[in-house]
């Protein structure tokens, strides 16, 4: 019974580390999206999108914007 039990603790550890990895990465930008457009509407300050944009190409769009 040991070697199940151990077995499943390192699956369990693994699968937590991996969670607590993610969370910053992935979860949290969608739990608190007001602060992260506020952050990139402070980043973007002063860029003109015609002059940075190839042609062709399709305009930066809001990245938290729902369709």
């Amino acid at each position: 019974m040991a070697p199940l039990s151990r077995t499943v603790g390192i699956f369990g550890a693994f699968v937590f580390v991996v969670g607590v990895a993610f969370y910053p990465i992935y979860f949290r930008p969608l739990m608190l999206p007001e602060e992260y457009k506020r952050e990139q509407s402070i980043n973007r300050a002063g860029i003109v999108q015609e002059d940075i944009q190839p042609g062709g190409l399709k305009v930066w769009s809001d990245p938290f914007g729902r369709k």
